[in-house]
């Protein structure tokens, strides 16, 4: 197992090297805006080479994962409009078309479709009937939108990938589901070579980005896993509930964030500098250190998450806890200016320009 994983990690760094210079003779590149505030033009690679090489070893191992060619089908789908995106600049309703289609995919021919909120409220089990399908793409579409949002500083997206990964490998290997447990292994294998890169540790002129072709996969990855593990009839892995604590951080952040622009009069869709990064850096935190506080805030709640699974703590208790910190988050989110303010009059602390 060592040295197939050992092998993986030199695939997934070749495949990173080498789409590097595909990527600049297609113009496949991201350049310096007015929010994008990096150095020269950064090459978008780093999903697709996460997505070739985790197609590449599922293809020569279709057992490891049930509907293995419909799970390829659609991260290559999403990876091939994502790069599209990367390069083009999308529409918003383009994207959002291709993703119900693959939601809708997996739904009709892998039966893969939310049924059951589990006991949220303490009242009984939640069956959603005929709604399945309906959220089933909501909560697809929303779980890649999540990812794609949270991907701000260089190491962040993929920081955050390995904490899902791994927290939910964890769960799978803890039930016996040796195989998902090692494909989650080879994600975060797959995620260690870019996120090396993308910190510049192998040198800023081979520095890459994830774009929005590896936030997309990323995204339909996680839920394709959570549905997976939380939906099987009679033989759950994991409770509904133990999903959202797996992927706490980026639904807090997608869904506080989309709040306050509609409140700001917005599209919720509308990029700004006002994600939980943004606001640390206002804080005086450098970017490694926001990179480190928000994976470690991450990996505390996917923590909860697995506790609350292992000992079985009560569904309808880790719900209304995720409610109360989404809801404290929330405040802080909208006030947030408030509380900076407040904090560097406490501290003494210099005023900082915006980030």
């Amino acid at each position: 197992m060592f040295i197939d994983l050992l092998l993986t990690f030199f695939i997934a760094f070749a495949v990173l090297f080498l789409m590097r210079k595909v990527a600049r003779r297609v113009g496949l590149v991201d350049k310096p805006s007015g929010r994008k505030l990096h150095t020269g033009s950064i090459p978008l690679v780093g999903g697709i080479s996460i997505c070739i090489t985790i197609v590449n070893y599922i293809y020569s191992h279709p057992g490891m994962i049930n509907h293995a060619y419909l799970y390829m089908f659609c991260i290559c789908g999403l990876t091939l409009v994502g790069a599209l995106d990367d390069r083009f600049d999308l529409s918003v309703k383009i994207r959002m078309i291709v993703q119900a289609l693959i939601s809708f995919a997996m739904i009709y021919f892998a039966n893969a479709e939310l049924h059951s909120f589990g006991d949220l409220f303490g009242l009984g089990t939640i069956e959603l009937g005929g709604l399945g399908a309906v959220i089933t793409v909501l909560a697809v579409i929303g779980c890649i939108n999540a990812f794609n949002m949270v991907d701000g500083i260089d190491g962040l997206l993929g920081g955050l990938s390995v904490v899902t990964f791994a927290s939910i490998g964890i769960l799978l290997l803890l039930s016996g589901e040796q195989s998902l447990s090692y494909l989650c292994l080879l994600l975060v294998v797959c995620m260690v070579p870019y996120i090396i890169m993308n910190l510049g540790l192998t040198g800023r002129d081979r520095k890459v980005f994830m774009g929005d072709a590896g936030s997309m996969m990323i995204g339909f990855t996680v839920i394709w896993l959570l549905i997976g593990a939380s939906q099987a009839p009679g033989n759950a892995i994991i409770r509904p509930v133990t999903a959202l604590w797996l992927i706490a951080l980026p639904l807090m952040d997608m869904t506080a964030i989309m709040i306050r622009r509609v409140k700001q009069g917005k599209s919720p869709f509308k990029p700004d500098r006002e994600h939980l990064h943004h606001i640390c850096q206002r804080l005086g935190c450098s970017p490694i250190q926001t990179l480190i506080l928000i994976c470690s805030i991450a990996a505390v709640f996917s923590g909860i998450g697995i506790i609350g699974e292992i000992f079985v703590i009560p569904e309808f208790l880790m719900f209304y806890s995720f409610i109360i910190l989404f809801t404290m988050y929330l405040l802080i989110l909208i006030k947030y200016c408030t509380l900076i303010n407040f904090i560097r009059r406490k501290l003494n602390l210099p005023e900082k320009k915006s980030i």
